[in-house]
């Protein structure tokens, strides 16, 4: 049995605006980086045992100050990085609106079925993570491993684990807020969620 920490990264420039970031990769913002800090404090005294954390540079700034903290060498896996969005990648909803209304309203009824235009599959990026978690979970039995990692990706994990349809993701799930801990328990690839969305 392996406890997972899921984080998201802090936040980066394209918050703000609500903009799609997807694999686009973006720094995070001074706010990112203290909500890294914060994240830091909570880890030294967490008992983590490993770190592992999406490829792209706002996962791993807010990986490494929890590094800096708890001495543990940050793993980084190219199946934790966020979906990529396609043609939304740095739009605003509104921008999406105005650019391809059916793809977006179709996105809306059911974005696992509907991925928006030239965007990466739901159930494969899924799959993916999904088997990198378990993974992570069958490197380190009876740990408690600290995962930075992103929004969509976070909540498509959980429907997975929770038997629940992949394309409910944003309504069972609306948001997922920067550097907050979804804390679940691994064993034999069942989860049980401990706690969702959790501030520091």
């Amino acid at each position: 049995m392996t406890r997972l920490v899921l984080v998201r990264h802090g936040e980066t420039p394209w918050h703000a605006d609500n903009r799609y970031t997807g694999s686009s990769d973006l720094p995070l913002t001074p706010r990112g980086r203290a909500q890294a800090a914060r994240l830091a404090h909570w880890a030294r005294d967490a008992g983590l045992t490993a770190l592992w954390t999406s490829p792209l540079t706002r996962a791993r700034a807010t990986a490494a100050p929890v590094a800096h903290a708890t001495g543990l060498r940050p793993r980084h896996d190219e199946r934790l990085r966020e979906l990529h969005f396609g043609r939304a990648e740095g739009l605003t909803a509104a921008e999406m609106a105005a650019t391809f209304p059916a793809r977006l309203a179709a996105f809306h009824a059911d974005p696992a079925a509907n991925p928006l235009p030239g965007g990466e599959d739901p159930y494969k990026a899924a799959h993916r993570a999904v088997t990198c978690l378990g993974d992570i979970a069958d490197a380190h039995p009876g740990g408690r491993v600290l995962v930075v990692t992103h929004a969509t990706l976070l909540r498509l994990v959980l429907c997975h684990w929770l038997s629940l349809p992949l394309g409910d993701y944003r309504r069972v799930f609306p948001g997922v807020d920067n550097a907050t801990l979804t804390e679940v328990r691994l064993a034999d690839g069942r989860a049980a969620l401990l706690r969702l969305n959790s501030r520091l």
